[in-house]
């Protein structure tokens, strides 16, 4: 999108009473990486989001297909942070002030997850460059640094062993990963609860890749959906890059703190 048509739209969610700035962290905030658990925020992204969740009426979030406790980590983020998480595709929920959210336990899927897992590293382990991910409902295959030979191999031998064991899991894909998971949330969901939640009357969402289109393709009119780099997308909005994006988001804090003086 040209940065007028940018500019106008960000305005106009600037506008809004209560505005959820809800966000992806890989690949949207953070450069992807080789050692998924290096991945940190871009400065000038971390700055904007820290700018915005200063503001009033303005709740910021991450939503994120990371485990709540591996996205605490990459994201920095301490029991002080003013910004709410959503992980796991939002299976996982922490809100400021209150801390992580409490699920109901299921041993006899955790008894499965732990075993398919344990299963597939072994199955795995000769294979050079990929990585097999714990999650808290399931479980991921990063082939980021693998051939597409063996990227290929671990994929396969993945998608029989969930097929044959646990055939209603849900399988995602994104960036060199392949993801499965015993809980079927989505991005979509995890936008609609912290709505809900926060009574936000309008929500900016961003993200780069395919899980985040479930979230994307959720937004109504009132809201904005932006996607970072390449690929199909239901968002309105286009940026080339995570600086871009940390761009456009401090463009939207300053817009945001002049309405509302």
């Amino acid at each position: 999108m040209s940065g007028g048509s940018l500019h106008g739209a960000l305005a106009r969610v600037a506008a809004s009473d209560r505005l959820l700035v809800a966000l992806d962290f890989d690949g949207t905030l953070a450069p992807l990486e080789d050692d998924p658990m290096s991945a940190r925020a871009l400065p000038e992204a971390a700055a904007a989001v820290a700018a915005l969740a200063d503001l009033a009426d303005t709740p910021v979030a991450f939503v994120s297909g990371r485990s709540l406790h591996d996205l605490r980590e990459i994201a920095e983020h301490g029991d002080d942070s003013p910004v709410y998480l959503a992980g796991s595709h939002g299976a996982e929920f922490w809100v400021p002030g209150e801390g992580q959210v409490a699920t109901a336990g299921d041993a006899a899927a955790d008894a499965l997850r732990d075993a398919l897992r344990e299963e597939l590293t072994s199955r795995l382990a000769d294979l050079d460059g990929v990585w097999v991910e714990p999650k808290t409902y399931g479980f991921g295959i990063h082939t980021r640094v693998a051939s597409a030979a063996d990227a290929a191999t671990a994929r396969d031998a993945a998608d029989r062993l969930v097929a044959e064991r646990a055939p209603h899991w849900r399988r995602r894909t994104g960036h060199n990963i392949v993801e499965y998971s015993f809980r079927h949330e989505g991005k979509d969901s995890a936008i609609a609860a912290l709505r809900e939640r926060l009574g936000a009357t309008a929500v900016l969402f961003a993200g780069d890749d395919v899980t985040d289109e479930d979230a994307l393709a959720s937004l109504g009119d009132a809201d904005l959906g932006i996607r970072v780099g390449d690929g199909q997308t239901a968002a309105s909005v286009r940026v080339g890059s995570i600086q871009e994006l940390a761009d456009a988001l401090s463009a939207l804090a300053r817009m945001r703190a002049s309405s509302r003086q």
